[in-house]
């Protein structure tokens, strides 16, 4: 039979193009990797120059991530970066800045309170959502579990 979904699905499968799922997950430990390890660069650079204890030297490590994200998001290079690296761009710090600063120049040519301030978080709510919601449901999990025991 000719519209049969099971003779189509047989069919279509000649034509996909095959997936390289372990040459994507080796470029995506890699990229995430040199983010993470640059990162742990920029804490002991603030350490060591700067004389931030080690307890101290996140907030600054953070803030030069997310402005180095940013930068290289408005240069065209993050999306090169994430083309490449595929879910290794997407490490939490440079992925939500890059999410966020996509957004942004996205809507930019609407205006700055009706283009950017309306949209900056339309694909990041997502994420501080789900972010906050299973927080809390984790908590609530961990406090049954500490009360338990």
């Amino acid at each position: 039979m000719l519209n049969d979904p099971k003779n189509y699905s047989e069919n279509v499968k000649a034509f996909q193009p095959r997936i390289p799922y372990v040459k994507n997950s080796l470029k995506a430990f890699l990229v995430g990797g040199l983010i993470c390890l640059f990162g742990q660069f920029l804490e002991t650079f603030y350490i060591h120059f700067f004389h931030f204890t080690k307890q101290s030297a996140g907030n600054p490590t953070v803030a030069t991530l997310i402005l180095i994200a940013t930068l290289m998001t408005g240069f065209g290079i993050y999306d090169k970066l994430a083309r490449f690296a595929g879910a290794g761009s997407i490490v939490p710090v440079t992925g939500f800045a890059n999410t966020i600063t996509s957004a942004a120049l996205e809507h930019k040519s609407e205006g700055i309170v009706l283009g950017i301030a309306t949209n900056l978080f339309s694909l990041a709510g997502a994420v501080i959502v789900f972010g906050v919601v299973s927080a809390a449901v984790l908590g609530i999990i961990r406090l049954f579990i500490e009360k338990a025991f």
